[in-house]
């Protein structure tokens, strides 16, 4: 699919690196990278996780230093010492996991740290009231309240606010790292349309981003790192997807989706007619051991609060869950996990993992009484634990003890699925098993999905990405309005029967 428009991107870049390195200690994180940004340009930002993109977006921020190379804006070498210095430079960075404070109101985030001041030195309220309502109508937020506190706001609009926050410092460079991981569809469309309302007025922005079909609708230009390196920048319009997930690897990935063919045991986990307050109504189905059994639906179909009264975090209100063929009653995730059901929930930085504590933490945490004797934890054990969960699930990391905000997304995302493998669980719920990874890693968790089929889990797996779904599943039920609409096996589940059932209610 080519880029929307091909645009002049010939003027003197605002910013650009030129054969920057970085290291930390003994480990090389960037070598020799070259990068350059114009004004009214989007220049996508490639590469798997741990490529240096990160790394990348602090040195332009001024929160790292290169060790050698340089970085110029405007044509002119300069160093920044801080955040603050990049700040007066005009350069913004929306981050991935938004850096607001909840408590306080629209206004007042969008202006913190140079509120505007009366002649007296005082906060004046009034011009901050109207300098952040003028930002937003830019934006075209006319829906955001600026006295509205900011914690009561959706996950887009507090992206808004972010991007607003940028503006008031009038930022030439936006960096946005991974803006739309968390967003609805809707809300995706409306984050593009500010995208190009920026470029159209001046502004340069590095998008940084996993889907595809968002990197060819928005950027004029794309970058690929792979393990420090520069390995290409292209207009968008000359590149493939094809090409872009090789330069990305470094190998070409013939199946994105290695779905093995595995003989299929008895029936582990059935649920009949199971509802919880309107939001799951009467629900069914079944799942074998060995199973993969794929959920899709459209945001607000049901799709995790049917996952979540499964394992108890929402517990049923009607119908019945059986293990084995035998009625069990899941009032809690307690009693979910005694019955051998784990859960890796969407949002894996929320809810999934506690990120400033290390792998060994992060994996032991859902069985601690287990490893807890006399009052006193064995260390050793969980050491050991942590160590076979490095190896089995092939997580990047310098050792048990690596805190785990250090790794990669895709790293993030295996210490979860290793945390609740911990529990040895007969029923395993994958709510978004892929989001915000790159294409490797994402190879790498589909093969994960097998080697636990193959060892006899039955698998639930929701996602909001429909290749994945029907390139995964050996079944695919389908979610709408909080109903069953369809429930379909892997030959008959084509992208026109599922989707139609998503959108209307009922299969084609």
């Amino acid at each position: 699919m080519p880029a929307e428009t091909t645009r002049d991107t010939a003027g003197e870049p605002i910013i650009a690196l030129r054969n920057v390195e970085k290291a930390f200690g003994p480990v090389k994180v960037l070598r020799g990278v070259d990068f350059d940004l114009r004004a009214g340009e989007v220049h996508a930002l490639m590469g798997e996780n741990g490529a240096g993109k990160s790394t990348m977006i602090r040195i332009m921020s001024g929160a790292h230093q290169a060790n050698t190379g340089t970085v110029e804006v405007d044509g002119r070498t300069t160093r920044f010492v801080g955040p603050r210095e990049a700040q007066a430079a005009g350069i913004a960075v929306v981050h991935q996991e938004l850096l607001l404070f909840p408590a306080m109101t629209v206004a007042e985030n969008v202006f913190l740290g140079h509120q505007p001041k009366t002649s007296r030195g005082l906060l004046d309220w009034s011009a901050m009231r109207t300098r952040a309502r003028a930002i937003l109508d830019r934006l075209d937020c006319p829906d955001l309240d600026v006295d509205e506190q900011v914690g009561r706001l959706s996950v887009a609009n507090r992206q808004r606010v972010e991007i607003a926050r940028a503006l008031s410092r009038d930022a030439r460079v936006l960096i946005m790292d991974e803006p739309t991981a968390a967003l609805a569809e809707a809300d995706v469309k409306r984050l593009l349309d500010v995208v190009r309302s920026l470029r159209a007025s001046g502004v340069g922005i590095v998008y940084v981003s996993h889907r595809m079909n968002e990197i060819f609708e928005i950027s004029d230009r794309v970058t690929v790192l792979r393990d420090g390196k520069t390995i290409d920048t292209r207009p968008t319009a000359e590149v493939t997807e094809a090409s872009l997930v090789s330069m990305m690897v470094g190998r070409d990935i013939d199946q994105l989706f290695p779905k093995e063919d595995i003989a299929l045991g008895e029936t582990v986990l059935e649920v009949k007619n199971l509802s919880h307050a309107g939001k799951v109504e009467g629900v069914s189905f079944s799942v074998r051991a060995g199973e993969i059994l794929g959920i899709a639906g459209l945001v607000g179909s049901g799709r995790t609060e049917l996952a979540q009264t499964i394992f108890g975090v929402t517990p049923a209100t009607s119908g019945e869950i059986r293990i084995d063929g035998q009625l069990v009653t899941v009032g809690s995730v307690r009693e979910a996990i005694a019955h051998r059901i784990a859960y890796v929930p969407e949002d894996r930085a929320q809810h999934g993992l506690v990120r400033p504590q290390s792998i060994r933490e992060n994996v032991s945490m859902a069985i601690l009484p287990r490893l807890v004797k006399s009052g006193v934890m064995d260390t050793k054990r969980e050491w050991a634990m942590a160590l076979d969960a490095i190896q089995r699930f092939a997580i990047r990391a310098r050792g048990p003890g690596q805190v785990v905000a250090q790794l990669s997304g895709g790293n993030q995302q295996k210490v979860v699925i290793a945390k609740w493998i911990a529990t040895d669980p007969r029923i395993l719920i994958l709510d978004e098993p892929t989001r915000g990874v790159d294409v490797g890693a994402k190879t790498e968790i589909h093969k994960l999905m097998n080697q636990l089929a193959r060892e006899g889990l039955a698998i639930v797996m929701i996602s909001s990405e429909l290749p994945e779904v029907l390139g995964m599943s050996d079944r695919v039920l389908v979610m709408n309005g909080g109903r069953m609409s369809a429930i379909l096996p892997r030959a008959e589940a084509t992208p026109d029967r599922v989707g139609t059932a998503m959108m209307t209610g009922h299969a084609a």
